[in-house]
Order: structure tokens, then sequence, then C-alpha cells
């Protein structure tokens, strides 16, 4: 007979996930009567190696097992791992975690505990609404292109049916300065397409002055890059936005700037008063030169992307805590948050600074990291972050998910990695952090999700991937995964997040190939947005699926369903992705299905079918 403690089950740990400093909790765990047990303790070790100790007591016997059980709080925040430790009338032994929800005598790993600042809060307005993600060239072209001003060289695409330019010069560089010519008037003109999907949050990627079409080389903080527009219509796209319930969050680069910058200015386009021109200029101290000025600290290597001491007082000052820095200019103009790139390169005491200047401007502001891991442990640069821990991060781009969620719907995993991962997230991470994480299926660095799940081995030349589009055949496979794919996404703990043109279908590999101008004039062929605006429109009628807890099960080939639970409703999700007929015996009102079919006493999912119901009794998978 096992010991049994299972942490996702709120019998055996309540509450479930992380602690807050202060919050009690209560355990209890099941040892064999034969184990002949004396004393039970939960020993937690944090991040020093100090363990913290904390006696059980034995409640009751329950046939042959006894109860036991106890309370404990932490006083502090941070990353606890713990185990028990059992002394019998025979031995001693410690007790680690097995598989999904199993024990072990002597052997496994630890359990996490996150503790959290007891005032650690999210904005709840993010709770399970649903995001866009714009990138802002590629978008919508409206009013005036403006040229003038724009960093030279560049080209403009004659026709939005182009690819995006991936062939390197002459001298082996992709120099990502090619445009399309989209604008902020364009996003701000498509808000009304945007509300028919439901959205209420809008990510751009980054609109301030740059070289390149991905704006990830600033060029001047404080300044939208011409192309895009001015300051005057980002405000207005800001207020008409607002008005339509929406929220806009801006990408936020701070780790690195452009060389060709007002800070950097490398190519004297600024004249001459960079830090690379000039070592008296004032942003000398924001770049790391091993030998000045032709070899200096870059991000990846990049030359055009030299790195910055986010630490640098100077810098802080400009970013963070200057009366107008660039924190406070964007979101005083309308901004209501900022998504950090690379949040792993940035310092935490950067991050944790900028977050808390962000609450002083304005409370319900949101900051997201891109991180691409799990966010609660997450170790780079030999330092374990504290995101969560010290409070310093709202969300987070929720990659885990993303990759489960396509394992599943393409058959490489039968359910339980997707359990798993879910549920791992889920116990990690803060309440209201889960409820507010950027669930995507594709990104501006990932290859489009209709493609993806098309097309399991993409072509090895990178001009055969430029050229590539799915055979009718893999159009129809790709979309039905999808379509499962997105069930689940808005059916999970979150935000979820479309990218532009995901929603219509559009293809593409990686960068820049899923980087296309929206394709505007085949929209209204695709039944995606339909789709879509009727998952919205279901997550925004039911509670459960935007502040409920989860649970997963599966049965292991390819049928998962996900239940969602508030003090109001309780819902599930069921999801087929085998390759046979599942039979199940419903017993609620169903709420929404696709290819369902409904006998006299079971329902019948084919293949890639699916269906959410109002959950009254548990009913078993087949």
């Amino acid at each position: 007979m096992r010991i049994l403690y299972d942490s996702k089950n709120p019998f055996y740990k309540d509450p479930f996930g992380p602690l807050k400093e202060e919050q009690e909790c209560r355990v209890r765990i099941r040892i064999p009567e034969s184990c002949r047990t004396i004393t039970v303790e939960i020993r937690l070790e944090n991040e020093s190696g100090r363990e913290l100790a904390f006696p059980l007591e034995k409640e009751a016997v329950e046939g042959p097992y006894g109860l036991w059980s106890g309370t404990f709080s932490l006083s502090e925040p941070g990353l606890f791992f713990y185990r028990f430790f059992l002394h019998t009338e025979t031995t001693d032994f410690s007790l680690f975690k097995q598989g999904y929800d199993q024990t072990n005598m002597e052997a496994g790993e630890k359990w996490q505990l996150s503790c959290l600042p007891k005032d650690f809060h999210v904005p709840g307005f993010y709770a399970g609404k649903v995001m866009y993600q714009i990138f802002p060239d590629r978008f919508c072209r409206a009013g005036h292109v403006n040229l003038h001003g724009k960093l030279k060289p560049y080209t403009v695409h004659e026709r939005e049916t182009e690819t995006p330019q991936w062939r390197p010069d002459q001298e082996g560089r992709v120099l990502n300065n090619d445009f399309f010519g989209g604008t902020l008037r364009g996003i701000e003109k498509k808000l009304p397409y945007l509300a028919s999907l439901g959205v209420s949050v809008l990510y751009l990627n980054p609109i301030f002055k740059a070289f390149s079409n991905h704006r990830y080389d600033t060029a001047d903080y404080k300044k939208i890059d011409e192309m895009l527009g001015t300051e005057r219509q980002f405000r207005s796209l800001c207020r008409r936005a607002h008005e339509y319930g929406m929220r806009v969050i801006l990408d936020g680069v701070f780790s690195h700037t452009g060389s060709n910058s007002r800070y950097f200015d490398k190519e004297k386009a600024f004249g001459g008063h960079g830090a690379y021109c000039d070592p008296d200029s004032p942003y000398r101290s924001w770049y790391e030169f091993q030998d000045y000025p032709d070899r200096y600290t870059a991000w990846w290597g990049i030359d055009t992307l030299p790195c910055v001491n986010e630490l640098d007082e100077s810098f802080l000052q400009f970013i963070i805590d200057g009366e107008d820095s660039v924190i406070a200019h964007w979101l005083r103009a309308g901004a209501d948050g900022f998504r950090l790139d690379v949040a792993d390169e940035l310092p935490d005491a950067f991050i944790a600074r900028l977050r808390r200047r962000m609450k002083e401007i304005d409370p319900q502001a949101l900051l997201i990291g891109e991180v691409w891991e799990d966010a609660s442990n997450k170790c780079s640069y030999n330092v374990r972050r504290r995101y969560f821990t010290g409070g310093e991060l709202d969300s987070v781009m929720n990659y885990p998910f993303r990759r489960a969620l396509i394992d599943f719907v393409t058959g490489r995993d039968g359910g339980e990695a997707l359990r798993d991962t879910v549920m791992a997230i889920a116990e990690n991470y803060p309440p209201e952090v889960l409820q507010t994480l950027m669930n995507f299926l594709s990104t501006h660095d990932t290859p489009r999700i209709l493609t993806l799940l098309g097309c399991p081995n993409p072509p090895e030349r990178k001009e055969d991937r430029a050229a590539f589009r799915l055979s009718p055949e893999s159009r129809e496979l790709a979309l039905k995964r999808l379509f499962c794919a997105a069930f689940l996404q808005f059916s999970l703990p979150g935000m979820p997040c479309l990218y532009y043109g995901d929603e219509i279908g559009m293809e593409g590999f990686e960068d820049p190939f899923c980087r296309g101008f929206f394709e505007w004039e085949t929209a209204e062929e695709s039944p995606l947005p339909a789709f879509f605006s009727e998952l919205s429109a279901l997550r925004a009628a039911h509670p459960a699926l935007w502040e409920g807890n989860v649970r997963v099960e599966t049965n292991g080939a390819g049928v998962v369903a996900v239940a969602r639970q508030n003090h109001r409703e309780s819902l599930r999700a069921v999801v087929n992705a085998s390759p046979h007929p599942a039979t199940l015996t419903p017993t609620g009102e169903i709420l929404f299905s696709h290819e369902a079919v409904r006998g006299a006493e079971n329902l019948v999912l084919p293949p890639y079918g699916f269906f959410m119901e109002s959950l009254q009794e548990e009913r078993n998978i087949q």
C-alpha cells in the first residue's frame, strides 16, 4: 500500500497552489497503519538551504490508513521545496513525489511551494479576457504613410500579398528593413472588427522609432515610428480602444537598444551624440565597451543590438523613475501596461522597480514578462528568478500551454502530458496570475499555428519554406486541429491570445514568414472569425471560464476533459483528438459543440470533435 498525498487535491493541501505571507496552509496525508508511524513532519527548504519543519498529528484511522494532518504558515516570501519525514517503530524515511499524483520512499522529487508577498495583486480587469497581438507594420494601412525622417535604407512593398524579405544582402545580412506600411490609424480603423471577435486587450509589438520593421532595435523610446504615425494618433487609438472596452499593452524593449539610435548612434543619424561616437555622451554609461568604440556587449552577439546596463542610474531615471520617464510618458498617453521583451535578461531589481513605478502611476496597469518556461521556478544566468515570489510580474507569456496543446492535437501526446503541464502551471502560479496568463498558439517569434498543425516536417531550404502553402488536404486537417486547440485555449485559465491573421487561417513558417500582411481581402471567406467570436461569447457568458479553478482529466488515448468551477457554476470541456470516436454519457446542458453526435443516451465525439457542458455529474470517458 502506498502512502497517499496529492498536492493538487484540496483534501490533502488547502489552499491549492502558492501561499501568501502568514497564510495558513493545512496538509493531510494518509499513511498505512502497517507502517506503525510514530511522528510525521513536513519539511520545507528554501533557496538558501534553510529547512523548516512542522509536525503533523494523527487525526483519525480510516480502515487500513491513518490520517495525519497539520497546519503551517510562512513568514517571508520565497520559493520552497518540501518533503515529508516519517519516524516509525522500525525506521525513519523521507517521502517524495513520484509521477503525477503518487508518492515514493527515499526517492523522487520534492513538491514545490511558492510564498508570495501579502500585498501582491494582479489587476482584476484582465482575468480571462481575450487578447489580440498585432505586428503593427503588417496589420492594416490607413491614412498617409509618412516616410519623412524614416531611418535609411528601407524599402516599401508594392503589394500587400508579397512575401516579407528574407534573403540576405550582398554582405550576407538580413536587415529586416522592408515595410508594408501598417499604421496606427489602420489599427484604430479595425477596432470594430476586433470588438466583433470579443477582444478586450490589444498587445502591440514595438511602435517606437526604429530602423527595422520589427522595431526591437529601438532608436527613440519617446517617439512613435514615423511610418506608424504620431503620438497624437497613438493617443487617439488608445482613447477609441477604451471606448470599446479594450486595454492597450505596449512592447517594452529594455535589455538593448538599436545601434542606429539616439543613444548609441553608430551610424551618426542623430548628430553623433550617442555613446558610440562620443565618449562624453550622456548615454555612455548605458553601454559596456571592451575596446571603445568597436567592441561592445551586444544582445546575442548581434552588433546592431547593443546591450544596456539596466541598473545604470541614468538609464533607470530615463526608463522608469524620471517625471517624464518612458514608462510614465506612455502610460499617461493612454497605454495600459507593458510586455517586457526577454524578461529573463532583465535584472530582478529592474523589473521590480519598473512594476512599482507603473503601479504608482496607474494601479491597474499590467506588466507581462516574456518567459519561455515555467516562470515560478525559472533560473536564468544561474540566478533563480523572483517573478512571483518577488511580486515582479502580473503575468507571463504561457509557452508551456502552447507546446502542450500542439503536442496533444497533433497526436504526439495522448493527453497525459497536457494534463501534467496544465496542472503543474496551475499549482505553481499564483491564482491571479493563472487567470491572466497570455495563452497563445502563435506569436511573431513562432511559426503560425495553422502551418505547424498541417506540416509536421518543414522543408529544409528557406526558399522552399518561403513559398510553402498547405495542400487542400493538409489545410483541412490543420483546420480541424486548430478548432480543437482553440477550443482548449479558450477553455483553460488565462487570457486566450490571437496572433493577428491566425483567426482567418493565415500560414507561414518562422520569422519573417509568420509576419505577412493581414489578408483582408480573403478574411470574409474564412470560417474561423465566426468560430472565434462564438468562443469569445461563450467565455464572456460564463464566469467559471475566467475566474474558476481548473482540473484536467484524460483517458491517455487522445480524449481530454477540462473542468472549470467557481462558486456559481461548473463547466466541462471535452475534446477528442484521437483517431477514433469517443462515447460519453452527458447529463448536463450542452453549451457549445462541434461535430458532436447526440444519441438517445450517449454523445459520440468523432475525431477532432468537442463540446462544453454545464457539469452536474461526473461521467466516464471511454
